[in-house]
């Protein structure tokens, strides 16, 4: 009989996995009932493979759930192999193994006893001696058995440095069943896979293992982590001449030896290489290859010589038919969208890309043309089907995106299965990166048009590439821009202010008879419960606005006092009366309450969702708002309605969704909402630039606030540099 005690560290406890109550596949969190000694004791966390039976060591403490009462919550755990028949029994009966059912499991016992995971693993043809059980499907056993333990191995080897047990089993389920060994071997394949290595981490684990400093392998692994991690910096590519210096800084080594290492990783492949007026840049292949085939793509459409001429005859008829008078280049832009097999649209706030667009559609109609409509984001694709009165998809969806696994997305439209669309209009094109433009063309035939629309002094994509920019600038692709402000539009501050903004003029910030105001405020402290003040009482009594879903907070930053995170947890006490009740789940410190307002920070394409209407699908993104219905604690589960969508999460995918009371200029782009307040202090010097000012001020549909410091505010109007992008896509397109 096993000895099952609690330990006399209230952190340790061991004893024999009595029974699983719910386990999730993909990320491995359980709930197990443990029996230690006499005791049954409710255990959570990611302990991923563990089964009925198994004997374990559990690290962790214990907590009170305020329905399900002491818990002990993990955070490590190492299993250990049954050792008694009965122990054997129940493990292999519980279907732990892959194969292995309840007479299955019985016939093993019976025949091997105690001995039977020895023989498993050591002499798996003996299975093969029990009646049913073949040769092939005693090696299946074999495999499955040993699957499990190769992930005890990883989180044994990774463990001790900080590394979860959801990232182990990400880490097992990228590398496969020897990844420890394939990780003692070269510990830098961990940089080589999305898998959330910071290079830090992976250093102190290569050092341990004896790698030297001069290792190729850590070398290249290094190169790699630069260039991926400007990703995040928006660079598709890096000069050399800038990527080497930096590698020398990381890695402490030679100049010249880098050098050498990058020609090593350009003929094996592992990076690519592009000569730019006589400079060397250097990228990751799958970004070569994107914008490249960009450029390839969109060449042949210029050449392509099946372009529609248009009568201005037609022109004169969308007129009449929608009740409006074409300025001089929105006649244009019409005109070239037929004209043309690809073409940008591009123009601010107020000058007409609606008008042009609708004059666009109304000819397709009238041509009878397949259209169809997209955009990157869901809120910016339902404005767009609020402005053009057609559907527009977001352009995931229109791809019918699907998550794989580990972060990687599958598109079932390409050039294998095509859309069918005569003609292609994408709005907001500034917020297209690289990697998903390339898709989106792969995607459409190649005799379709393709219109792209979009502002091109709003901030680019959150993703690396630089993709409206780039074809602007390349002077290839045809493009008309529009700049007249029309009356109406001229009367709203909002849309004046924005256009003197861009052009590098000062608003005047004394007028307060429009909808557009600054309050001065001289400290971080006074702008923050200025902010509160507007959002809470002022703006709702004054224009009627719902504290909530018409007002939105945008903010230069996330980090600092005036930023979005400190404005989320100020904004929640004070919007959001739930909170005294108690009902809530939490996250690394944040707490979410019925009420809150939400968004996905990151695409989910498995995530569940239904309608009131009965319907149901499956896809949430990155940058969706939505509001949460229900909290459940004693379920661990939350509900949040995104638009009409009804979703589900759970703890485990709860680090997807952010507080959305504040967000920052990026995360609002291709977003409208009501009225937006700005906290505008203290802003870091690398994001004090006009782009994201003018992103922020075009978000507001009937009324912008700015709080703060005006000469702060004067600053970032005079701060043109745009923020600067490294991609190869220009100059693929001058070169074609």
């Amino acid at each position: 009989m096993e000895n099952n005690t609690v330990s006399s560290s209230e952190n340790r406890i061991k004893g024999t996995v009595h029974k699983i109550t719910y386990k999730n596949d993909n990320n491995g969190y359980t709930v197990a009932v443990v029996r230690v000694g006499r005791e049954n004791i409710t255990v959570v966390g990611t302990m991923p493979f563990l089964a009925e039976g198994e004997s374990a060591e559990f690290e962790g403490k214990y907590v009170i759930h305020p329905t399900y009462g002491k818990q002990f919550s993990a955070d490590s755990y190492r299993r250990k192999t049954p050792e008694t028949a009965a122990a054997i029994l129940k493990y292999l009966s519980s279907g732990a193994i892959k194969g292995v059912g309840q007479s299955t499991a019985i016939k093993i016992v019976e025949k091997f006893g105690a001995n039977a995971i020895n023989i498993i693993e050591n002499y798996p043809e003996e299975l093969a001696t029990i009646n049913g059980i073949s040769l092939s499907k005693a090696k299946a056993i074999e495999y499955e058995y040993k699957k499990q333990f190769g992930l005890k191995d990883i989180t044994f080897l990774l463990s001790p440095y900080g590394v979860s047990p959801d990232r182990c089993v990400k880490v097992f389920k990228t590398l496969g069943r020897e990844c420890a060994e394939m990780i003692k071997d070269n510990p830098y394949i961990l940089c080589k896979y999305d898998l959330g290595f910071s290079f830090e981490t992976v250093e102190k684990i290569a050092f341990d293992l004896g790698v030297s400093a001069d290792n190729e392998q850590r070398l290249s692994a290094g190169i790699r982590y630069i260039l991926t991690a400007n990703l995040l910096n928006g660079h598709t590519c890096l000069p050399e001449k800038k990527l080497l210096p930096v590698a020398c800084k990381l890695l402490e080594s030679d100049y010249h030896r880098l050098e050498d290492i990058c020609f090593k990783m350009i003929g094996s492949f592992e990076i690519s290489e592009e000569m730019i007026g006589g400079e060397k840049y250097i990228a990751l292949p799958e970004y070569y290859s994107a914008e490249e085939y960009i450029a390839a793509r969109l060449s042949s459409c210029l050449e392509r010589e099946n372009r529609e001429p248009i009568d201005e005859l037609e022109i004169d008829y969308i007129e009449n038919k929608l009740g409006i008078k074409f300025e001089k280049r929105q006649r244009d832009a019409v005109r070239m969208a037929f004209s043309e097999n690809i073409m940008v649209l591009t123009g601010g706030p107020g000058t007409g890309k609606t008008t042009a667009l609708n004059g666009i559609i109304g000819l397709c109609e009238q041509r009878k043309y397949d259209i169809i409509l997209a955009a990157p984001t869901g809120r910016a694709a339902k404005r767009m089907t609020e402005l053009t009165g057609r559907e527009a998809k977001t352009i995931h969806r229109l791809l019918e995106a699907e998550w794989i696994s580990e972060g990687k997305t599958r598109f079932a439209r390409n050039e294998r299965n095509p859309l069918s669309a005569d003609i292609l209009i994408v709005d907001e094109a500034s917020m297209l990166d690289s990697l998903l433009f390339e898709a989106l063309i792969r995607s459409v035939r190649y005799n379709c048009k393709i219109v792209l629309v979009g502002d091109i002094d709003q901030l680019p994509s959150i993703s690396a590439g630089n993709v409206l920019s780039d074809l602007i600038q390349s002077e290839k692709i045809p493009y008309i821009a529009l700049k007249k402000v029309f009356r109406q539009s001229n009367e709203s501050l909002i849309i004046s202010n924005a256009h003197l903004i861009i052009n590098g003029e000062l608003p005047d910030l004394s007028r307060n008879d429009g909808d557009f105001f600054f309050m001065d405020r001289e400290s971080s402290s006074a702008v923050l419960d200025t902010v509160l003040e507007l959002c809470s009482k002022r703006l709702p009594d004054a224009y009627g606005f719902d504290a909530v879903k018409d007002i939105q907070v945008i903010c230069p930053s996330r980090k600092f006092e005036t930023g979005s995170i400190n404005n989320n947890n100020l904004l929640q006490q004070f919007l959001n009366p739930n909170i005294r009740n108690g009902a809530h789940l939490s996250y690394k410190g944040v707490y979410f309450y019925k009420g809150d307002k939400v968004m996905q920070i990151k695409n989910n394409y498995d995530l569940p969702w239904d309608k009131a209407n009965g319907e149901s699908g499956f896809g949430v993104f990155n940058g969706d708002i939505g509001y949460i219905t229900d909290v459940n604690s004693g379920a661990g589960s939350i509900t949040v309605l995104f638009e009409d969508k009804s979703v589900n999460y759970t703890l485990e995918n709860l680090s997807e969704i952010e507080l959305a009371y504040a967000i920052t200029a990026h995360k609002s782009q291709g977003s409208e909402f009501e009225c937006v307040v700005m906290p505008v202090y203290g802003v870091p010097a690398p994001l004090a630039y006009r782009n994201l000012l003018y992103t922020a001020i075009t978000r507001a549909k009937r009324l912008f606030v700015a709080v703060g410091d005006r000469q702060v505010f004067f600053k970032m109007c005079g701060n043109d540099k745009k923020t600067l992008r490294y991609t190869l896509l220009k100059n693929f397109l001058a070169q074609k």
